[in-house]
Formats: structure tokens, sequence, C-alpha cells
């Protein structure tokens, strides 16, 4: 958009001006959410309008309308300002009682189901002005790690022996094994043989929709197999269709312990153990100087501490 010449001479404020007309759709109240005058945003418009070469924001009845131009240039000028922000307040010394940042965590989502309510209470206690976004990494982790390189991740917290040398990571869980899931009633009986569990329908979590994973690679150690009836994109959705169907599901202890009671479901143990790699936080290891991020970790470990402290005293 902008080459290196030209930057020596861009006001920083106008790409902040862009993004409150773009939300506000009207230049009096983009002048009053910035603190300035209407002629002063006017102004700033015009010299944006002969940097960019369009009109940038038509005139309306009830506002201005941005024209395509502009709505193509919303999303790169949003993430110039994210990373800004997040440069200029890495400058400074971290606080997470006054920090602002917001942080994209990449997960499965039967992790970030289980970590989250207590993440977000300490937040609420420790950080009230940090905000997170979740993305749901299931399958091909190598591509997660493309995001942490790229930092469209923050971290991501994934069921891997280790992480590859240029990345850093604490151990969240040092284990996770499954259990079968079925909807109570379910004509599958009490007592999971494997001869029962094979011929029953499964319904499995694959964001690519590809019906092959751990619990297929498992089977076929003991020389069986299964039917895929019905692959979802998430663990939440998995556990509804099991409460309102025949399928069956297996998934991670800690998730089913968590939601099975909300759904009404009922679990038993698999027929032959499966028990995933350890759970790590990862990020990049450039990224551990980063004094918010180095906090996020820390949170992330006590956070799963707790939880599975508040298991034992549960069984206990």
């Amino acid at each position: 958009m902008l080459n290196r010449t030209n930057l020596a001479r861009i006001d920083l404020n106008l790409l902040v001006l862009f993004e409150a007309v773009l939300e506000e759709r009207h230049v009096g109240r983009a002048a009053a959410r910035l603190h300035v005058s209407p002629s002063a945003v006017s102004h700033g418009l015009n010299r944006l309008r002969q940097l960019m070469k369009d009109p940038l924001f038509l005139r309306q009845p009830k506002g201005v309308a941005a024209t395509e131009r502009a709505r193509l240039l919303a999303a790169p000028i949003a993430e110039i300002l994210e990373r800004t922000r997040q440069v200029i307040e890495r400058a400074e010394a971290f606080d997470p009682r006054r920090s602002v940042r917001r942080f994209m965590i990449g997960a499965p989502d039967a992790l970030t189901a289980v970590l989250l309510p207590g993440l977000l209470a300490e937040l609420r206690r420790e950080a009230p002005g940090i905000d997170l976004g979740v993305r749901n990494l299931v399958g091909n982790f190598d591509a997660s790690f493309s995001e942490l390189d790229q930092h469209t991740l923050d971290v991501a917290l994934l069921p891997v022996r280790e992480a590859p040398g240029r990345f850093a990571a604490r151990t969240l869980f040092e284990q996770e094994d499954f259990v079968v899931v079925r909807r109570a009633g379910h004509p599958i009986g009490r007592k999971l043989t494997l001869a029962r569990y094979c011929a029953a329908p499964h319904v499995m979590v694959s964001v690519s929709g590809d019906p092959h994973g751990l619990v297929d690679r498992e089977l076929a150690k003991h020389g069986a197999s299964r039917r895929v009836a019905l692959t979802v994109s998430n663990f939440m959705q998995a556990l509804a269709t099991v409460a309102q169907s025949d399928l069956v599901c297996a998934m991670p202890r800690r998730f089913v312990t968590q939601y099975a009671g909300y759904y009404g479901v009922i679990s038993c143990e698999m027929p032959f153990p499966i028990v995933s790699e350890p759970v790590l936080a990862i990020v990049p290891q450039a990224a551990t100087r980063d004094a918010g991020l180095a906090w996020l970790l820390e949170l992330l470990v006590s956070s799963a501490k707790a939880l599975d402290r508040g298991r034992r005293a549960a069984r206990g």
C-alpha cells in the first residue's frame, strides 16, 4: 500500500481516523470518538483520499458509506494498527492489571473448553482489561507452527511430545486419556467389548472431514476397524450429537468430566487404552522476551495445575 519513501511523510493518525470513520459511519461520531473537531476529521479524510487515490467514504443522508476500495483496505489497516498498538504496549513495563492487550490462543476446543472457565476467572481478578481470541486447532499441527511463526497465533496449546527447536514450550498436562461417550439408554450396553465398540456407529472430530485418526490407528494395532458415520469440526458439537443419537464418540476424559452433565450423556472406559501426547503451551523462542506473553504462559500453566488439583480433590 505504501512504499518506503512515502512512509517518511505518513501520519499514522490518518489510519486511526480511517478506522474510526469506517466503524462509526459518521464524521461527527468519529470526531467525538477521537476527541477532535469534525473539521479535523474532514481535513484528515481529504489527506487520506489523496494518499489512497480514492474517495474512501461517500456522503449519505445519515452519515457516510465506505467505497469498495475502503472496504478492501479495512482488514490490512486494522492489522497495522493492532500490531502497532502491541509494539507500543510491549515497549512499556507489562502490568496485567493495566494492560489492554489481546492474545490469540490456538488449541483443540476440548482443551480450551476445559481451561477457559478458570482462566477467565483469573483474568477477571488479575487482568480485567486483557482480551482473548481462541481458535480451534485439530489435525495438522504443522500448520499451527507456521501460524506461530507468522504471529497470527500468540500461543498454541497442542498434544505433542515436543515442539521444533525454534519454539519454547511449557507442559500443561503430562497426558490425557480418552473415554467412550454415549447417550443414556444406548443399546450398546454397559460392558463395552472391542467387538461392540467397533460395531457401533461413531462420530469423530475432524476439521478436514477425514474419518481416520488416533482411534483408528490404535484399532489397527488390534486388527480392528470402526465405521465413522459422521465427522464434525469440534468436540462440543460431537457431544451434542451423541446426546441425541445412537452415535458414540471417543473424547478426552477431562472434557467429558466437565461437560457430560450438561448434555445428559454417560461415559465408560475404552475397550483398549488411548493416551495422548503431553499437552504443551508453545510460543516462538523470541516471544519469551515478551513480558506479557511470559505472564500468559505462567497463567496457563497455573490454570492447568489448578484444574487437576480440583479433579483430584473431587475424586478424593
